[in-house]
C-alpha cells in the first residue's frame, strides 16, 4: 500500500513540478503593455489604424451605461464603437439610445437594435457579426457589454500589434472581486486555465496552444475574413476561444499581453456566481460529450484533490511525493499573486474549489442533457445544433 502511496504522490509531483517550471520560464515572454515603452501612438505614414469596437448586449442594463462611456473616453484617435441591442427585455436598449444620443463628438457610436435572432445563430456571435458588416476599421475589437477600459488602453493595444505585426491580440482582464468566495473560484480557475493553456505559447506557431478573451480580442479585419467570420462561429458557446483556435490554426499571427487594469471586469458575484457562469461553458468545452465530462471530473479530483488527500494521510515517507505535489500547486497561487488582487493565501480554499468546480460541471452536464439544450440569455439553443455548429 505505501508502495501505491508512494508512486501515486510523485507521478502528481511530476506532472505539477513539470507545469510550474516551464510557467516559471515561459510567463516573463508573454508582454505587460503597461510598460512605457507602449505608452506611444502606432508610427505609420496613413496615420493610426481606424479600429472598430463592437459591443453586443442582452439584458446588461446595470453595466452596458458605464461600460460604453469609458469607450468613448479612449485616447485613441481614430475609433468607433458599433454597439448591438440584442433583444434585450430590460432597460439596456433605451440606456444605449441614451448614450448615443448624450455623444456630441459626430457620432462615433453607433447603436444597433436585433429584433429578432435568425435560425441557427447564438444571439451573441449573431450580433457581433452583424456589428462587423456596419463596421468601417482596420481593426476589429471585440468586447463585452460589462468590461470597463482605461482611456490608454486602446491606443497601447494598437500600438503592440502594430509594432510586433500581430494578427489577433489578446488583452487579459482585471478581475473585479468583492467577495471571498469569487476570489476562491477566480484562483482555482486560473490555475486549472494555467494548467490546460500556456499563455506563454501562444505566439510560437508550432504549438497549438491558443488564446481567446471575451473582454478582449483585437483582430486584423483582413484576419477576420479569412477565418471565415463569426459566421463560422455561428453556434459556439465559448466563441471567444474558439476565435482564437481558428485564428492559429489558419497560421496568423497571436499574440496574448498582461495590462494590469486597462481593461477591468466583474465576471461574477460570489462563488456560486462563478458556478452559475460555468453551467453554461463547462459541457460546450467538452464537445457536449458526457462520458468525456465524467473523465474530466475524475482528472479534476486527480490532479487538485488526491494531493490533500495524500498529504493528510499518507503513511511515512510515501508522503514526500504529495508533498512536492502541494508545494508546486501553492508555487503557482505565489505567481498568479503578482498578477491579479487575490492573495497566494487562497491556496488553503484549492480543496473546496475544486469540489465546487467539479459540481459545476457536473451540473452542466446534467442541466444541458436533461433540457436537451442550454439556455443563454432567455434564449433556448438545442444540443443538437450546437454539436453540429462546433468548431
Amino acid at each position: 500500500m505505501s508502495l501505491i502511496y508512494a508512486l501515486t504522490g510523485w507521478g502528481l509531483a511530476i506532472i505539477w513540478l513539470s507545469r510550474i517550471l516551464d510557467a516559471a520560464f515561459g510567463m516573463r515572454k508573454v508582454p505587460d503593455i503597461t510598460r512605457p515603452e507602449w505608452n506611444r501612438t502606432p508610427v505609420k505614414p496613413s496615420g493610426d489604424p481606424r479600429v472598430s469596437i463592437i459591443v453586443p448586449a442582452r439584458n446588461e442594463e446595470a453595466d452596458i451605461g458605464q461600460a460604453l462611456k469609458s469607450l468613448l473616453a479612449l485616447d485613441y484617435s481614430n475609433f468607433e464603437i458599433v454597439a448591438v441591442d440584442d433583444r434585450s427585455t430590460d432597460a439596456t436598449s433605451a440606456i444605449m439610445d441614451r448614450v448615443a444620443a448624450s455623444n456630441d463628438d459626430g457620432g462615433r457610436l453607433k447603436v444597433v437594435h436585433v429584433r429578432e435572432l435568425p435560425p441557427n445563430w447564438l444571439g451573441k456571435t449573431h450580433a457581433m457579426w452583424r456589428a462587423v458588416s456596419l463596421a468601417s476599421g482596420e481593426w476589429l475589437l471585440f468586447t463585452d457589454a460589462d468590461v470597463i477600459f482605461k482611456p490608454d488602453a486602446l491606443r497601447r493595444a494598437v500600438t503592440y500589434a502594430e509594432s510586433e505585426s500581430a494578427d489577433h491580440v489578446v488583452l487579459f482582464p482585471r478581475m473585479v472581486m468583492k467577495h471571498v468566495g469569487e476570489r476562491m473560484m477566480i484562483a482555482f480557475f486560473q490555475t486549472l486555465f494555467m494548467f490546460g493553456h500556456r499563455p506563454w505559447k501562444v505566439s510560437d506557431p508550432k504549438t497549438k496552444d491558443h488564446m481567446g478573451v471575451g473582454a478582449f480580442n483585437l483582430i486584423r479585419r483582413s484576419c477576420y475574413n479569412a477565418v471565415g467570420t463569426y459566421e463560422r462561429l455561428r453556434m459556439e458557446v465559448l466563441d471567444d476561444m474558439k476565435l482564437g483556435k481558428v485564428v492559429k490554426e489558419a497560421g496568423f499571427a497571436q499574440r496574448n499581453v498582461f495590462g494590469e487594469d486597462l481593461i477591468s471586469i466583474r465576471w461574477a458575484a460570489g462563488a456560486m456566481g462563478v458556478v452559475d457562469n460555468l453551467t453554461k461553458n463547462f459541457f460546450a468545452v467538452l464537445s457536449y460529450r458526457w462520458p468525456l465530462a465524467l473523465i474530466s471530473c475524475a482528472g479534476l479530483l486527480l490532479f487538485n484533490l488526491v494531493p490533500f488527500l495524500g498529504l493528510a494521510f499518507a503513511p511515512g515517507t510515501s508522503r514526500f511525493g504529495f508533498v512536492v505535489a502541494v508545494l508546486s500547486m501553492f508555487a503557482i497561487y505565489v505567481g498568479m499573486s503578482r498578477k491579479s488582487d487575490i492573495p497566494a493565501r487562497y491556496f488553503i480554499l484549492h480543496p473546496v474549489s475544486t469540489i465546487l468546480f467539479v459540481y459545476a460541471m457536473l451540473r452542466s452536464m446534467f442541466l444541458t442533457l436533461g433540457r436537451g439544450g442550454v439556455i443563454w440569455r432567455g434564449t433556448f439553443y438545442p444540443i443538437a445544433a450546437l454539436r453540429r455548429g462546433l468548431v
